[in-house]
């Protein structure tokens, strides 16, 4: 359990870290971009042949191996890496439908002086 004396809001323009990340701090995409550009000898999974590859190509050609015995799910990945993600879209238009199916309400507004609308059900 947290020690409540330490959760105490910032008093307004004080940063939690007033120094911020050292000089030199690498961040966490440069980091992975240096291990994906590592390379290392390797058994390329179409030629099988032994490849100095990084692990950024073994990693691609591992999903077109997997692609290739019929994994769907690989051939996505491959694809949208390739063209681009599908972009889905939804229409929504409620206004001509009842929120509940079993319930037609249909609400009915008086423009007289009364405060009261009539609501009529229709089943």
């Amino acid at each position: 359990m947290a020690n409540e004396q330490n959760l105490k809001n910032w008093e307004k323009g004080v940063s939690g870290n007033p120094k911020g990340r050292p000089k030199g701090a690498l961040g966490r995409a440069t980091i992975v971009k240096q291990w994906m550009e590592a390379k290392q000898s390797l058994k390329n999974p179409i030629s099988g042949e032994l490849e100095m590859l990084s692990q950024e190509d073994a990693g691609t050609l591992a999903l077109i191996h997997k692609m290739r015995q019929g994994d769907v799910a690989a051939y996505k990945a491959l694809m949208d890496s390739l063209y681009g993600a599908v972009k889905q879209t939804m229409e929504l238009s409620q206004a001509e439908q009842p929120i509940f199916n079993k319930l037609d309400i249909d609400v009915i507004e008086d423009d007289s002086s009364d405060e009261d609308s009539e609501i009529t059900q229709t089943h």
